[in-house]
């Protein structure tokens, strides 16, 4: 049984990991977003 609380806990950590990821990655990609917009607006 403490085995299988382990592997949850284990389980559980890896998720949390990779949401804080894909939250992390989604924000460097808006903000590359946001200047590439605003250096297109530069050029109009």
């Amino acid at each position: 049984m403490t085995y299988l609380a382990g592997a949850f806990a284990v389980a559980w950590l890896l998720t949390f990991a990779l949401v804080i990821s894909m939250i992390q990655r989604q924000r460097r990609l808006e903000q590359e977003i946001a200047a590439l917009r605003e250096i297109l607006e530069k050029q109009r």
